[in-house]
């Protein structure tokens, strides 16, 4: 969930699976500010034909592109987070379906080993079976609201607006004694079209933001090695 705190670095992760319409605009971003991301495609993103492009620039431009599952299952409960919904069988088999079609793109599975699960929300016993098939679990660091970008107004109070997460996330650097050095921070590639007030458009001025006050961005699963 997070890399080396004493190093000033960090990493851009992006989930997508029903939603990706922000991924062409992304992959411009990374591409002129020359960083590496790291993305997170179910089987659902990876079989839609309108994103077999997109897919393909990722792993062109060097991209770490890996499992988000094949149906974006709901793992454990909400509330109990220890009470699983899946099966070991279920969770196996959704997994290997997304590898399948990684390796239609050629992503091959002992290069994509790690694994970004659905929802961001699993359990002791999800990385448990996760690591008996040599994949590693991550997630991104706690204490930023960057994820958050998925929500739309009419959710009410649960609405967070780009210019909140953008501030937010410069008042946790402030905070911490040790910055945001290591944070893996995740951005949705796409969103539910009730919320217009798409926050991966402040991608350019948060890179330029944090490298100006020292901070390299660093590809994710490099980050922690």
């Amino acid at each position: 969930m997070r890399g080396d705190t004493t190093q000033r670095k960090l990493a851009l992760l992006f989930t997508a699976d029903e939603f990706g319409e922000g991924a062409s605009y992304i992959l411009e971003v990374l591409k002129d500010r020359g960083i590496q991301g790291a993305f997170f495609l179910t089987g659902n993103y990876l079989r839609d034909p309108a994103n077999q492009q997109v897919v393909s620039q990722m792993i062109e431009g060097g991209h770490y592109v890996g499992p988000h599952s094949n149906k974006h299952l709901l793992y454990c409960d909400w509330t109990i987070r220890d009470s699983l919904l899946v099966t070991y069988q279920e969770f196996a088999e959704d997994l290997e379906k997304n590898y399948q079609e990684l390796a239609k793109y050629g992503v091959d599975r002992l290069t994509a080993r790690v694994f970004m699960p659905p929802y961001e929300w699993y359990n002791k016993q999800i990385v448990r079976w996760a690591e008996a098939s040599g994949i590693q679990v991550v997630n991104f660091t706690p204490g930023l609201r960057t994820a958050a970008d998925y929500t739309f107004p009419e959710m009410g109070t649960r609405y967070v607006s780009s210019d909140s997460i953008f501030k937010q996330v410069l008042l946790a650097e402030q905070e911490r004694t040790s910055g945001l050095n290591g944070f893996l921070m995740l951005i949705h590639l796409g969103t539910d079209q009730r919320r217009t007030d798409k926050f991966y458009y402040r991608l350019p001025e948060l890179i330029d933001t944090l490298r100006s006050m020292g901070y390299a961005f660093e590809r994710a699963d490099k980050l922690v090695q």
